[in-house]
């Protein structure tokens, strides 16, 4: 086989991988637009239905941590296919479901589900596609870019023509097939599992500290937001201290990130993702109370990001192979971060959309170059039997990005409200994230090797 070449299978295993992260991104925001609905019709607050949505996410953070120990006890494509069935069952149940109190109890257990999903599909096609990572992986991310901005619109779709029940039912029939693809295209790798011993104190510290940090980035304004960061704080470094002295023995080897490249990788796609998040964040905000936009009309104008993204992910491969990593994902930063400045002089002087329009384009096209040439560089970092471990901490590391970079933009935000350029600060300190971003990927290699 020449170098060029992907593996025979390697495409029917990225369709199945594909189709799992969409499904669990797609029920991670399909409910976000049908919060009011759901406090109506199973008569309950709003604020106790957000926990169909909240509760989701931290059950997801409680059950990452053990992807890794999973996949080397029983292999991954039992790992999928049970996680898969779980997911399923556990929508039926959330379309059954006969009070609030029930769909989030439901909501947790499909989150549990969900969260091994996508890095079980991301380790997959690692495995499989090797050094042509970038090729696949570009084709696997297009489907997950989608679900944030389909999840909306296939959500007010349901609830207009049929129940919300049918929000989590329709899971039923994608489900089977999916799980019939993955036992007909994945390959058997239970041979290749390393069983080893679960750090069940290891397990105790990680996953209540990373449930705990999520929740306290999203109430850090209040008492027990700052608790909660205490407490998450206080069970990280616990962690930290009992995996430094497990080693190998540890849920998550931290001697992963002895690797330069790996540190690098992780730095670059924990930066990316919180860049995203924050931007999420703040242009919504700024178009709807600075602006006077509608919210409707302010997420339309965020099309041309996922346009920019979208535009780049088919030519990741032949780029990465041209370029390298090093000056592609250099590009990128700089890109991105060009396409983000605009927004301090919009804030400062006034919208215009047709800049808008084209530093938003930028910024997806600059994101684009760096996330996934990052998470290969990753991966060409570490041993072969080590992917499961790697897989499980660049997730772990990755999604703490989001909440803390948006945390910290809300900060700014807070802190400058009572000024007049509010928006000016909390854009020059994304822009900041940025400057960090293309520093970070000056430590990444230069070519896959």
């Amino acid at each position: 086989m020449k170098m060029d070449e992907l593996p025979p299978g390697t495409w029917k295993i990225v369709t199945v991988a594909a189709i799992g992260s969409f499904m669990a991104q797609l029920d991670a925001t399909i409910v976000n637009v049908s919060l009011a609905t759901l406090a109506s019709e199973l008569h309950a607050s709003l604020s106790l239905i957000q926990w169909v949505m909240s509760g989701y996410l931290l059950a997801l953070a409680l059950t990452l941590p053990l992807s890794g120990w999973l996949v080397d006890r029983i292999g991954a494509k039992s790992v999928y296919l049970w996680c898969f069935s779980a997911f399923t069952l556990s929508s039926m149940l959330c379309g059954l479901a006969w009070s609030a109190h029930a769909l989030i109890a439901f909501r947790l257990l499909q989150g549990m589900s969900g969260g091994l999903l996508a890095p079980m599909a991301q380790m997959m096609v690692a495995r499989a596609a090797g050094r042509q990572l970038p090729r696949v992986a570009a084709v696997m991310t297009m489907p997950i870019l989608l679900a944030p901005l389909l999840g909306p619109v296939t959500a007010g779709a349901i609830l207009h023509i049929a129940s919300w029940r049918w929000l989590f039912l329709m899971n039923l029939p994608v489900g089977m097939v999916a799980m019939l693809l993955a036992i007909k295209f994945l390959p058997e790798d239970r041979a290749q599992a390393r069983p080893r011993t679960l750090d069940l104190r290891g397990l105790a510290l990680l996953s209540p500290g990373l449930a705990l940090f999520l929740y306290s980035m999203d109430h850090i304004t209040a008492p027990i937001g700052a608790a909660a960061c205490a407490a998450a704080t206080t069970l990280l470094a616990l962690y930290y201290r009992s995996a430094r002295r497990n080693g190998d023995a540890a849920l998550i080897d931290l001697r992963l990130f002895r690797s330069r490249v790996f540190t690098a990788s992780v730095t670059a796609m924990f930066l990316m993702n919180g860049i995203a998040y924050a931007g999420q964040m703040l242009i919504p905000i700024y178009l709807v109370q600075a602006c006077g936009l509608s919210p409707s009309r302010s997420g339309l104008l965020l099309v041309p990001l996922g346009l920019g993204a979208m535009c780049l992910y088919p030519f990741m491969g032949r780029l990465t192979g041209r370029f390298g990593i090093r000056k592609l994902t250099n590009f990128g930063a700089l890109l991105s971060l060009a396409g983000t400045l605009p927004l301090v002089f919009l804030a400062a002087h006034g919208l215009q959309l047709a800049i808008l329009v084209a530093s938003l384009f930028l910024r997806g096209i600059g994101g684009s170059a760096v996330g996934i040439p990052a998470m290969s560089a990753g991966y060409a970092a570490v041993a072969r039997q080590d992917l499961p471990m790697a897989t499980t901490a660049m997730n772990i590391v990755q999604r703490l990005g989001g909440p803390t970079c948006t945390t910290l933009s809300a900060a700014a935000l807070a802190w400058s409200a009572s000024a007049s350029g509010t928006f000016v600060t909390a854009f020059t300190v994304l822009c900041a994230l940025h400057a960090l971003l293309f520093f970070a990927t000056l430590r990444l290699p230069v070519s896959l090797k």
